[in-house]
């Protein structure tokens, strides 16, 4: 366990907010399990949304946890208020503080002396890269418009200025990497998050005759984009996942869209080793679903664009550049005609680059480099 060499000192988990088993939520199951007498904190939480590991971690909530769930799941009307309710928790009894962040938990307030490490999943990119996806869009309440536009100023400062403070950085990906560079003027090192290659693996049977997407279903994944793309195309498109956009794409579907809902552990396998092939239409910031999917030996359709110009490469997918509805379905076509091309073992292969061991001891080894530079300085500064 990593939390043994640091020498008994007390470490706080922060992670954003915990309602499902995302690719982020999987980074800190690993940190739990670095870390098992942590404690964690998080702005609010849905009871039996995560996996055990992180369930029974002690865990702490902020004011936000006392607003009703349906009002939390519309996080996006509520961004102003998670920067106060971070900076209200707790962390001075603590000698490590590592924030798991892609919204405000790498924001929290530490005492001096207590050495901070970010792992960030994206720049808070609802006031960043993803601002026009996420408020822009022609069917954006005009009030949310308004309102994020009115805020985004404030929270790109405060988002800035918090960045000052933190000790180190990780990140998921070289796309990342250059973003913190870009938005905070700090450097930062990387560390692929995992692939759970004990779970994911290809199967016996052949594929079926479906397209698969997985995961969140929040603006920046663009499953408007596929829907669109399959409606026209008339080809079977299964979305799994819950999310903020889901009453938009349900309402734009046809009769060749078919949307999941949740899908537990063993549903996502079977769905990934018999899809044709894996959609991935939005610029994610790593893009750990579409490793997954190679994992069970599934090609990837992925836009050309943040993290899956890492994870995909030319011998398990194919790439579109425009986002437009026309390049998706340019890309799905290539694909019907060139899937026979893709071997199973090359993609095993390439996902294989991301197991989850080699995450956890990628990850140990990064954090404790860290914490030797900053306490060497601390030395040095007395």
């Amino acid at each position: 366990m990593m939390g043994s060499a640091f020498g008994g000192k007390k470490v706080a988990l922060v992670h954003d907010w915990l309602t499902g088993m995302r690719g982020g939520e999987k980074c800190l199951e690993v940190f739990c399990e670095l870390f098992p007498d942590a404690h964690l904190f998080t702005l609010f939480r849905e009871k039996g949304a995560v996996v055990p590991t992180i369930e029974r971690m002690p865990t702490h909530t902020s004011m936000l946890q006392r607003f009703p769930a349906p009002l939390r799941r519309r996080y996006p009307y509520y961004l102003p208020l998670f920067p106060v309710a971070a900076s209200l928790f707790a962390l001075d009894g603590y000698d490590i503080v590592l924030s798991s962040s892609h919204c405000v938990a790498k924001g929290v307030r530490c005492r001096p002396g207590t050495f901070h490490l970010s792992y960030i999943y994206a720049p808070m990119r609802y006031v960043w890269d993803a601002f026009d996806l996420y408020f822009r869009r022609k069917h954006t309440r005009a009030g949310l418009r308004v309102g994020a536009t009115l805020a985004r100023s404030v929270l790109r400062r405060w988002d800035r200025n918090t960045a000052q403070v933190v000790d180190a950085f990780l990140c998921v990906s070289r796309n990342v990497q250059q973003q913190i560079r870009r938005h905070y003027r700090r450097d930062a090192g990387v560390v692929y998050p995992p692939v759970d290659l004990d779970r994911f693996r290809p199967g016996r049977k052949g594929k079926g005759d479906y397209y698969l997407m997985a995961g969140a279903l929040v603006p920046n994944k663009r499953v408007d984009l596929a829907v669109e793309a399959f409606n026209r195309l008339g080809l079977p498109l299964k979305i799994a996942g819950v999310g903020w956009d889901e009453k938009l794409c349900r309402d734009m579907a046809g009769p060749h869209v078919g949307f999941l809902g949740r899908v537990d552990d063993l549903q996502l396998v079977e769905l990934y080793r018999n899809a044709r092939a894996f959609v991935f239409p939005g610029v994610d910031d790593f893009g750990i679903t579409a490793l997954e999917a190679q994992a069970c030996g599934t090609p990837v359709i992925a836009y050309a664009g943040g993290g899956a110009l890492e994870t995909v490469t030319p011998q398990t997918g194919i790439f579109f550049h425009e986002p437009t509805c026309e390049a998706l379905m340019g890309a799905v076509r290539a694909m019907e005609r060139a899937r026979h091309r893709f071997l199973r073992e090359d993609m095993v292969r390439n996902a294989a680059r991301f197991g989850r061991e080699r995450f956890k001891r990628e990850f140990a080894e990064e954090v404790a480099r860290a914490y030797d530079r900053w306490r060497d300085r601390q030395v040095t500064w007395r």
